[in-house]
């Protein structure tokens, strides 16, 4: 992936089919602001997806790791399945 293009809101509104294009065709994601502010990224869904992967696997590492870690504790200081649920909730948020 190449570095992002940084653009306002009101510059990609007069060309938003090139910021689409440019996504596609180079790989460059254009961050989009709001007032000086960084809101949006816009990417290929390729790399969405790719990047969606990426998330999911490193959750599944964290989860076996935090399985592990308890499994070799023991019972002490072990959580309940209700317990862990609102530790993977509020780590979402």
């Amino acid at each position: 992936m190449s570095d992002p293009v940084v653009e306002s809101m009101a510059e990609v509104r007069s060309h938003l089919a090139d910021v689409i294009d440019r996504a596609r065709r180079e790989g460059t994601p254009t961050i989009i602001t709001r007032r000086g502010k960084q809101e949006v990224v816009v990417i290929d869904i390729q790399e969405y997806q790719r990047l969606g992967e990426i998330a999911e696997n490193a959750e599944e590492v964290w989860l076996n790791r935090l399985a592990d870690e308890a499994e070799s504790e023991g019972t002490q200081g072990s959580v309940s399945p209700e317990e862990l649920a609102a530790l993977l909730r509020a780590q979402q948020d």
